[in-house]
């Protein structure tokens, strides 16, 4: 059995990592680097395209979970960002470009890989189409046709990346929220007066021609910033620049709005502004967000860009082992099929790539993270299927009430933990 990957991004990679792991051999075709899309720049696979951060990293937290289940499932890609993590306090946020290449060597000396663009679906089977949000439009068009239901898009957006050099550390300070992690992120406080000029500024600031673009169809976990400061004076003090948790040292008080900033890199030379997700025009980019005091001369690497993604229905298309159910040996994985984010895209890679090792039936434990998101894409009962994070809403409630919220969600991670390492055993893996 030659198992055809479609797709070099998380999923695709962590798919074919997997299955050549079980000595299946695996074919994985990329466009890349003949190719790209409008949002990625980097010839590596596994390209990590709005963020560097894989969110939280504990227990009780749900994306943390999924981490470490994928840990005791072998994931590369986990792997991967834990020998390339930057500080992030309580999150996983990794070096771009070590957790990139590290992949691709990885996928490299286990996989074939071949450097081409896939028009049409492949009549190999079994077949993993990993190809992602930014599917190219000939192939979108032969996906459609071939699982007969309506596409669904929305449009996600990347945050800037600015040189550490250029903050005023005078005007900024470092700290966690409650004082939790090591000191990992820079502060950038705004006073009342300074926050509402911002704030007028970004809610009326010129932005780049997107075709088709509505509010409506923004997904609400990578909102642009732009579209939060017109939603109401307050909306980015709830949002991204909410001051709770945080207090100057210098003076021991709090402030009106903060802006976080985050490593983009090991050597802290990169910066990420926190949730500033953007499709503001360049140069509105450079003078709006210069008007935050600590930012006023800030150097841009890399300016906040905005691009299309697509899903399919998929509970109306997809198996809880991510298979087609009209044409058994079609896998789909990553975005494409509502899952959402870094971490869920390479987690239905590796579930989709278990499923073929085990013949197709795979029946991961419901009260995993793993297990929860198989049942949402095959299962969810929402009139308009949307796109998903991972979270402690999807897996079922422990036996015993905890009225205590994070005692509640350790409980429900050990549970899921000692689940999934049971069926690890039973299912041979």
């Amino acid at each position: 059995m030659n198992v055809t990957v479609v797709g070099a991004g998380l999923a695709g990679c962590e798919c074919a990592c997997t299955l050549a792991r079980y000595g299946i051999p695996v074919t994985l075709i990329e466009m890349k680097p003949h190719k790209k899309t409008p949002a990625h720049q980097s010839d590596n696979l596994c390209e990590l395209v709005c963020s560097n951060s894989l969110r939280g990293d504990r227990l009780e937290n749900a994306a943390g979970l999924l981490k470490a289940e994928m840990r005791l499932l072998g994931s590369v890609v986990l792997e991967a960002a834990d020998a390339s993590r930057v500080a992030a306090g309580g999150a996983l946020a990794v070096d771009r470009q070590q957790f990139e290449r590290y992949v691709t060597e990885r996928v490299k000396a286990l996989v074939e890989v071949v450097p081409r663009e896939v028009t049409h679906i492949p009549k190999d089977r079994p077949l993993v189409i990993a190809t992602g949000p930014l599917t190219a439009e000939s192939l979108s068009v032969d996906i459609q046709k071939t699982v007969g239901g309506e596409f669904l898009s929305f449009y996600d957006a990347a945050a800037p990346i600015i040189s550490s050099d250029s903050v005023d550390m005078e005007l900024a300070y470092t700290g966690d929220r409650y004082g939790k992690g090591g000191g990992d992120y820079i502060n950038c406080p705004l006073d009342k007066e300074r926050y509402l000029a911002f704030r007028e500024e970004l809610a009326n600031a010129g932005e780049a021609p997107v075709r088709g673009f509505e509010d409506s169809k923004v997904f609400e976990g990578c909102m642009p910033v732009e579209v939060l400061a017109r939603r109401g004076v307050d909306t980015l003090r709830y949002g991204p620049l909410k001051p709770i948790g945080l207090r100057d040292p210098r003076t021991g008080k709090g402030s009106y709005a903060v802006v976080q900033l985050r490593r983009d890199n090991t050597e802290g030379t990169m910066l990420n502004i926190v949730g500033f997700q953007t499709h503001l025009t360049f140069g509105e980019q450079r003078r709006v967000f210069s008007m935050i005091p600590a930012l006023h001369s800030a150097e841009f690497l890399r300016y906040g860009v905005m691009h299309r993604n697509t899903f399919i229905d998929s509970p109306k298309l997809l198996t809880p082992e991510y298979m087609l159910k009209a044409q058994p040996g079609v896998y789909f994985a990553g975005q494409i099929t509502g899952v959402e984010g870094y971490v869920e895209s390479a987690a239905s890679g590796l579930t989709a790539a278990l499923a073929i090792v085990k013949g197709g039936a795979l029946q991961i434990p419901p009260e995993t993270a793993l297990g929860a998101l198989s049942r949402h894409i095959s299962g969810s009962r929402e009139k308009n299927f949307q796109p998903m994070n991972i979270n402690f809403g999807l897996l079922p409630k422990p036996e015993i009430e905890i009225k205590d919220k994070t005692e509640r969600y350790r409980e429900m991670s050990g549970r899921a933990l000692a689940k999934l390492a049971q069926w690890k055993g039973d299912a041979g893996l």
